[in-house]
């Protein structure tokens, strides 16, 4: 089973532009990581050497100590899901299911079968003829049932309905109590899925920001609120992500530890300490300026 997923210096380069630039990150089997970012953050581009599809331009990703690029037992133990274009496609669910337990031996069969039940698909249909949301279904129940110790979803639920992603989430969560492995879900719907990550990675305009527990990044956001001239002499220092005033009032978000210190100030002072969401956290880390 594998243990760990190493990056070490990845930089990836298209010509002139850097999609990636001197990302360092360990990644450890049983923990859900979501990795999240804008468009064009380089999210894609990451995942895709993970999977092996190609190669680093400086730097390398290893799995287990191994280098994962045209290795074939280091491939092996990775599933990708991402969206596929299908409109060619003629085989049906149940053909792929057959291809997918000569080339896989970690796939389960009867565990694919389930989800197809649980996501009402058709298996009698072409690929081709189902829609985005059965496709982006099937998609991630090939992602499930491989059983890879590494697994990745790339923004695997686009097309899904919102009942649809629930199933998803729950198989996720249940499927690392039955299976304990490393999954990887790249989102654009934090504030949706947050609640499943053990650990979130920050990917912002090619470099990696923040790798960071849940609970140690939520406890590092906050807000304080309070008279305007109290919050602005409490938060000197510190990294302010972003501010609001009405009236005399002032609240600004925070990202960071407090000292013992400005704890004492801010309860002195009598300044209302709030939570922040991933998703506000998110937005402000990333925003244009930082």
């Amino acid at each position: 089973m594998t243990r760990k997923v190493e990056a070490k210096n990845i930089s990836v380069s298209y010509k002139e532009f850097e999609a990636l630039r001197d990302i360092n990150f360990t990644l450890e089997n049983g923990k859900i990581y979501g990795l999240i970012g804008r468009n064009g953050a380089g999210k894609t581009s990451l995942l895709s050497l993970l999977a092996s599809y190609r190669k680093a331009t400086s730097g390398e990703i290893k799995i287990d100590g191994e280098s994962t690029f045209e290795n074939e037992k280091a491939m092996a133990q990775v599933t990708f899901v991402h969206q596929t274009d299908y409109k060619d496609e003629y085989d049906t669910i149940i053909q792929f299911f057959e291809l997918a337990e000569r080339y896989r031996p970690t796939f389960d069969r009867k565990y694919a079968e389930q989800l197809v039940e649980l996501f009402r698909l058709p298996t009698n249909k072409s690929l081709r003829k189902l829609s985005t949301g059965m496709q982006s279904a099937f998609n991630v129940t090939i992602g499930l049932a491989n059983r890879t110790p590494v697994t990745i979803f790339d923004e695997a639920y686009l097309g899904m309905d919102a009942p649809t992603r629930e199933i998803f989430y729950k198989e996720i969560l249940e499927e690392q109590a039955r299976h304990p492995r490393l999954f990887i879900l790249s989102t654009h719907l934090v504030s949706e899925m947050e609640y499943l990550f053990d650990e979130v990675l920050i990917i912002d305009k090619g470099e990696l920001v923040i790798q960071e527990d849940m609970g140690t990044l939520l406890q590092k956001g906050f807000s304080l609120t309070g008279a305007i001239k109290d919050v602005e002499e409490v938060v000197v220092g510190l990294n302010v992500l972003s501010e609001q005033q009405l009236g005399g009032t002032k609240s600004v978000m925070v990202y960071g530890d407090l000292t013992k210190e400005k704890e004492a100030a801010v309860k002195r002072k009598g300044l209302e300490i709030g939570n922040v969401s991933l998703h506000d956290l998110f937005i402000q880390l990333t925003k244009e300026g930082n």
